[in-house]
């Protein structure tokens, strides 16, 4: 493993809290979340005690794949305000205590981006992949002067950066090695960008598909000498900024250089098994190629914890003290955690298990009160991936009051619509509630800061890997999650509970634990 500085220490208490910046806050009556809207709502996140914001994509775009094909890294889009918009939110957040990340596509571009239109006009420009002559399995026809055609990123108007191939391969002539021109041009491209933010005031970054630079590279490792030589640059230069990875593979994202790693619906040898174990009950963002699993947070009991036991364990065995595992409740792709037939009674357990766990967690933008995927909606800025994958569902406007369009915006027309039913949750109303998610979610991390056995640093053991799932904490506490619509009981063993700190449904009986159905407890432990 490379030898890096140590990672930030405030990175070890990070809560994250990703925000989807088009549906958080519109503060114009455009419909259309921006800077200034997140501005008005710091109040919020700093109530419910979250410490780091991750803004999904905000550069300039013709907006595409929902900002992911960016045309200008180094201005934001006009909709979400002006760069001196987003360094006066920097500020601000940072007066509550909160700092600020970006979300940096370092894979592609839009093809309207200057670097593009110059290249297809260009032969000898290698900024992206070109095959001369016609157009192999994969490529577009290119849209210039220049002869041949292009290979994109998922979408046919996002062409891929070169950063070269792993491999040569003589049928395929286009494949230039990672030391070429081209490939470290845009490395250097990468540490401007990161280089100009930081220089704002942002302290880092979350990078899209980070494992996706360099390609035929079946062992990443190309790929990651790429992110460790950005990680040495990044420790010399701005040693308190970070940088996450959506990656999927901890244990070999981490010793790469970053300094964390998310858990997702994709991504290493079991193509996110670890995550989709937890929360995937197949509603929703469900790719077909999937194997059908029952998930353990689901009231059929069918599932187990096993599964992402295991892969945390295995990563975390490899990491050491080295970085950090983050746990999402969801993302911008995939299900929220109040989905199909998970519902809101659910929820709590959910949050007790990722809130004790030792990863950071990460609070995908309305779960804190319980908002809904909603199905069904039209493909907006390129959300469909498949006939069951419609990322719209997890994109919908906050929820914060039971004004026009919960509060979100006064247009008519919002960038997706709210949720319809007439029960759905907002912020304003689970604040007036001392029993609601809300409330339960905010003490959580308030226990979460208070306690460092409780954080990503503290011991974990595993008591009973079912129903109920019990583990204790540094050795101190005891954490009780019953997601099964059952009563259910186990052992104890040799642990007596003390105070419960955050307890539901959960009873002790000599040597016996039980909980009720979507029970749950936090409990010091008399030994």
């Amino acid at each position: 493993m490379s030898s890096f500085r140590p990672a930030p220490a405030w990175l070890a208490d990070a809560v994250f809290y990703q925000i989807y910046p088009q549906s958080f806050a519109d503060s114009n009556g455009d419909g259309i979340g921006d800077f200034d809207g997140i501005r008005e709502r710091l109040d919020h996140l700093a109530w419910l005690g979250v410490n780091t914001v991750w803004l999904n994509p905000c550069f300039a775009s013709p907006f595409g794949d929902a900002g992911y094909d960016v045309s200008d890294y180094l201005n934001v889009a006009p909709r979400y305000g002006s760069n001196d918009d987003l360094a006066e939110l920097v500020d601000r957040a940072r007066g509550h205590g909160i700092r600020v990340l970006l979300d940096l596509v370092a894979g592609h571009t839009s093809d309207r981006h200057a670097w593009f239109t110059a290249s297809a006009d260009d032969p000898g420009d290698h900024r992206y992949i070109w095959a001369a002559e016609g157009a192999p399995d994969g490529f577009v026809p290119s849209p210039g002067s220049r002869p041949g055609s292009y290979l994109p990123n998922f979408f046919a108007f996002q062409p891929a950066l070169n950063f070269g191939y792993a491999r040569m391969d003589p049928a395929e002539p286009w494949r230039q090695p990672v030391d070429a021109a081209g490939p470290r041009a845009n490395r250097e491209a990468l540490r401007t960008i990161m280089d100009h933010w930081l220089g704002l005031g942002l302290s880092g970054f979350r990078v899209d598909m980070a494992a996706s630079l360099v390609k035929d590279d079946p062992d990443k490792r190309e790929t990651s000498a790429i992110w460790t030589e950005l990680r040495h640059w990044l420790d010399r230069t701005h040693p308190d900024a970070v940088i996450l990875s959506e990656w999927g593979e901890p244990e070999v994202s981490v010793p790469a250089g970053f300094h964390t790693d998310f858990f997702l619906q994709f991504g290493g040898p079991t193509d996110g098994l670890a995550l989709r174990s937890l929360w995937s009950n197949g509603s929703g963002t469900v790719n077909l190629d999937w194997d059908p699993l029952d998930c353990f947070f689901d009231p059929s009991g069918k599932g187990s914890p096993r599964p992402f036991v295991e892969a945390w364990r295995q990563a975390s065995t490899a990491l050491g003290d080295s970085g950090f595992i983050s746990l999402p409740t969801a993302n911008h792709d995939f299900s929220r955690l109040n989905c199909g037939p998970r519902s809101a009674e659910q929820l709590p357990v959910a949050f007790v298990f990722q809130l004790t766990w030792p990863t950071l967690p990460a609070i995908y933008y309305g779960d804190e009160i319980g908002m809904r995927y909603i199905p069904d909606l039209p493909d907006t800025e390129g959300s469909v991936l498949g006939p069951a994958y419609n990322r719209a569902g997890s994109r919908t406007p906050m929820q914060w009051d039971d004004g026009p369009n919960a509060g979100f915006s006064t247009s008519a027309h919002p960038y997706l619509p709210v949720d319809p039913d007439p029960g759905r949750p907002t912020v304003a109303a689970q604040r007036a509630d001392g029993t609601s998610l809300l409330h339960l979610v905010r003490r959580l991390i308030a226990l979460r800061a208070a306690t460092p056995e409780l954080g990503p640093d503290g011991s974990v053991e595993v008591v009973h890997a079912g129903y109920p799932f019990v583990h204790v904490r540094g050795g101190r506490y005891l954490v009780v999650v019953n997601p099964r619509q059952e009563q259910t009981s186990c052992p104890l063993g040799d642990f007596r509970t003390g105070r419960a700190l955050e307890a539901s449904g959960v009873a002790t009986d000599g040597g016996t634990l039980t909980a009720e159905a979507f029970g749950y407890g936090i409990f010091e432990l008399d030994r």
